[in-house]
């Protein structure tokens, strides 16, 4: 205990050199351990929010984009695809798909997103009711459970939504009837807690009117074109009559999909069966398939999509390699960083010690003299590495999961996901002993020196 002692009291003696060896150590050991927690979380996010979902399934752009958005919610969609081009993917008898959850997205509540989907999407997560029931009618919601904590709703809140993904007040829906949570789920650590469920023919509802209310406009503003050009368009109408029976009115109404009078008799529109009539017009943002089976057809069933429709197919596995592959090459350089202050830490620490040591010669032979065995001075050396490294080990883990648990709030605030920073993991216990290693071998030479040195010599010299 007394050599720890005196160890300690010749550090604080040079507190300049404390405080360098003691901010490379922590820097260093901060940076390794952030590293390794931030890549740990991260990956078991992406990783427990797969769900078994093999393929996502919306608008032409970017597949990572799409993936990010339909499954992990961190990023805005690609567009949206028309439930009628979705609705074979769908059905149930699909012989290659098992499961099939549409996603309408586009609409938000102070930050977290509302979205249209099924009771397919409670299965895929596996989301069970905490209080209350699901969703069932349209407005109705189904909150997550962390949407629910961080928002304060309980059962019967009403809130009416904002069009888009941010906190824009200008942006509320407010001409329809509120939200109404209905239910609140129980936390399954996955995307689902951040969520605001509700039904898909709810999200239909709230924009069919605001596209209602465009068309009325349009309607409004083509009337008053008429009105004004009335004599120009009878005189257009004169002279395609001599031309000919061409009806170049009826025609630009047919493509542009005008609704006719009943007096326009479309044989096809007849034939139309009721559920494509239910699909005209309607759209989703993605779909979240699951394979029923695992062979070349639905190996090629990706590809197959992208080459003949107009939508995307993109594989989250693939995706999310590509994404690791990204990230891969910076926390690579970031780990190479740490472990090169680690080094110059290291080097730092034996010159402090190898310094020390010889400006304290005559200290230790008088120790010598006194009692002191080399054994004890070469010990007495090596503490004072190893408390170095004991203490810039301590306050970098302090920095490291200080520092998660800071950024950890910027990107709940900004992605709405947790971080724990205050989970520990076992490659911590590696990095903490390498670090101490370091020390110890860091002090091996002057503590060598020290334990021979020579009394007579050094005491003459004064």
């Amino acid at each position: 205990m007394y050599s720890l002692w005196l160890s300690w009291k010749h550090l604080i003696h040079r507190p300049a050199n404390l405080f360098l060896n003691l901010l490379l150590l922590t820097l260093s050991t901060g940076l390794i351990v952030a590293v390794l927690l931030f890549n740990k979380m991260l990956s078991e996010r992406l990783d427990r929010n797969l769900a078994g979902i093999d393929m996502v399934l919306g608008a032409k752009g970017s597949p990572l984009q799409l993936v990010l958005s339909g499954m992990y919610h961190v990023d805005v969609p690609t567009g949206n695809i028309p439930l009628a081009s979705a609705a074979p993917f769908l059905r149930e008898d699909h012989p290659l798909i098992g499961t099939a959850v549409p996603l309408s997205l586009g609409d938000s509540y102070k930050g977290y997103r509302i979205v249209g989907t099924d009771q397919r999407f409670l299965s895929l997560y596996d989301i069970a009711i905490d209080q209350g029931e699901t969703f069932n009618q349209p407005l109705e919601i189904l909150a997550g459970a962390q949407v629910a904590r961080n928002l304060g709703l309980e059962i019967g809140a009403t809130f009416h939504s904002i069009h888009g993904l941010d906190d824009n007040e200008d942006l509320v829906h407010d001409d329809h009837q509120p939200f109404k949570v209905v239910g609140i789920s129980k936390p399954t650590g996955t995307v689902a807690d951040q969520l605001l469920l509700c039904s898909t023919a709810t999200v239909w509802m709230v924009h069919d009117h605001d596209h209602r209310e465009g068309e009325e406009e349009q309607t409004h503003d083509a009337d008053s074109e008429a009105d004004h050009s009335g004599h120009n368009h009878e005189e257009e109408g004169h002279e395609h009559g001599q031309d000919g029976d061409h009806d170049h009115s009826g025609h630009n109404h047919e493509e542009e999909g005008h609704v006719h009078g009943p007096e326009c008799n479309h044989e096809p529109d007849q034939e139309a069966s009721a559920d494509e009539a239910d699909l005209t017009g309607k759209e989703i943002t993605s779909v979240l398939v699951k394979f029923k089976v695992r062979n070349h057809l639905t190996l090629n069933l990706p590809r197959t999509i992208n080459e003949n429709t107009d939508m995307q197919a993109a594989s989250p596995a693939f995706e999310l390699n590509r994404l690791y592959s990204m990230m891969g090459s910076g926390v690579a350089l970031l780990r190479l960083l740490a472990w090169i202050i680690l080094a110059v830490s290291g080097i730092s620490i034996f010159i402090s010690l190898y310094n020390s040591m010889k400006e304290r010669r005559y200290e230790l032979a008088l120790m010598r003299t006194m009692g002191s065995t080399p054994g004890k001075l070469f010990k007495l050396i090596l503490l004072e590495g190893f408390i170095l490294a004991l203490l810039g080990v301590v306050l970098g883990l302090i920095a490291a999961h200080s520092g998660i648990y800071f950024a950890g709030q910027f990107l709940e605030a900004e992605w709405k996901y947790t971080f724990d920073a205050f989970i520990f993991l076992k490659e911590e216990l590696y990095v903490a002993g390498i670090i101490l290693f370091l020390g110890v071998v860091a002090g091996l030479l002057p503590a060598w020196q020290a334990r021979n040195i020579d009394i007579g010599e050094t005491l003459s010299r004064g």
